[in-house]
């Protein structure tokens, strides 16, 4: 907000979230204000490159790094100082990166430099559970992970322990479908279990009523209210799902 007051940028036009959004899709990309400002193919683009140049300008004012700086300048630091580069890669003998199909283009870059002595990296992560490309994630870190890494070995962990067969025969008929994917096929050596029920409700409201019918339902079968658990996926949805039960 101080820099765009700076450039006289009026932030109902460029509001400072998607400001941030772009400065920090340019940073995980490696590109700086100077490139940002040649590649700029829009009005648009051009204040986003503006404000990029006075928002560095004001970091360093303050003798400061946002998050993305962390990686991004760690990043440059291995690349053009020889002596740290190996110092690192040489203290850190084995490299482990959990859910790997999220990491971003710089983090790629950190990956190789971190195990460009010894070659010993081992990443765990699910091409079907990329969800953060919004983010700068990018699946094709995974998907060309052998062409990044030579004589890299791939191994499917595809034998689930949680889920039913049904459960699992369902999972995969949808991620059949994701077209840029390795390919796996989940299955279980546990029972096919109760078939999966599929139901579309008009909104939360409508949702939380048919919530209340099958508790009901339950209980008319025998259970007791403190037998009865309901889950749900974040945390917006609780409120009006108490509501009901409530009531």
């Amino acid at each position: 907000k101080q820099v765009l007051g700076d450039l006289k940028i009026d932030p109902k036009q460029f509001p400072p979230q998607v400001a941030r959004s772009v400065i920090s899709a340019w940073k995980n990309d490696d590109v700086s204000p100077e490139k940002a400002a040649s590649l700029a193919g829009s009005f648009v683009d051009e204040k986003h490159a503006e404000i990029y140049a006075g928002y560095v300008k004001a970091l360093d004012k303050c003798n400061a790094l946002d998050f993305d700086d962390l990686i991004l300048r760690t990043v440059h630091l291995l690349e053009q100082v020889e002596p740290v580069r190996l110092k690192y890669s040489a203290r850190f003998r084995h490299v482990l990166v959990d859910e790997f199909q999220d990491t971003n283009p710089l983090q790629l870059i950190l990956v190789k430099l971190l195990t460009s002595h010894h070659g010993n990296l081992f990443v765990v992560g699910d091409d079907d559970q990329s969800i953060y490309s919004w983010r700068g994630a990018r699946i094709e870190n995974m998907l060309d992970f052998e062409e990044y890494f030579p004589g890299a070995a791939t191994y499917r962990l595809e034998q689930n322990y949680r889920s039913t067969g049904n459960i699992l025969a369902a999972a995969n008929g949808v991620i059949a479908l994701n077209k840029h994917r390795k390919g796996k096929n989940l299955w279980t050596s546990d029972s096919d279990g109760d078939p999966l029920t599929e139901e579309e409700f008009f909104d939360d409201e409508d949702e939380a009523a048919r919530l209340v019918d099958i508790v009901r339902a339950e209980m008319q079968a025998g259970l007791n209210r403190s037998d009865v658990t309901v889950l749900y996926r974040t945390n917006a949805q609780s409120r009006v799902l108490e509501d009901a039960l409530r009531r």
